[in-house]
């Protein structure tokens, strides 16, 4: 799933962000069709803590910067995705990396895509645009 610029919600910081989530999210998607997604998982999973705590950071701050209407939902959405990467780690480490968690890794990040970002983290673009009318 190639990052498109439809995905964009306009506001640089939170896109470049994003297309890093996409690449590293097509590298696992590959690394599965080449049959090494076993080796890759563990480096995507401590990419995902990383990035979620960097990224999640900066998009909250930046929507409390515009006084976002929808901070407490998206704030509840990326504490719960925290969440869940915890326990994927839990269970990545318990079964030394077995299809089953890496099939819930690749859901996990492709579910994100298509529903947080595509849809949540848009309406902080569109509200964003919205003020500077």
């Amino acid at each position: 799933m190639p990052w498109t610029p439809n995905l964009a919600i306009g506001v640089d910081i939170i896109d470049n962000q994003h297309k890093m989530l996409f690449e590293k999210a097509e590298k696992l998607f590959e690394a599965g069709r080449n049959k090494n997604s076993k080796e890759y998982i563990s480096e995507l999973l401590d990419f995902l803590d990383d990035y979620t705590k960097k990224h999640f950071a900066d998009e909250e701050k930046y929507m409390l910067s515009i006084n976002y209407p929808g901070y407490a939902e998206q704030k509840q959405a990326h504490t719960a995705f925290i969440g869940k990467i915890a326990k994927l780690r839990e269970e990545y480490n318990k079964s030394g990396g077995s299809l089953v968690v890496i099939i819930n890794a690749n859901k996990m990040v492709l579910d994100w895509i298509t529903q947080h970002i595509s849809v949540m983290d848009k309406k902080i673009g569109d509200y964003a645009k919205s003020r500077k009318i």
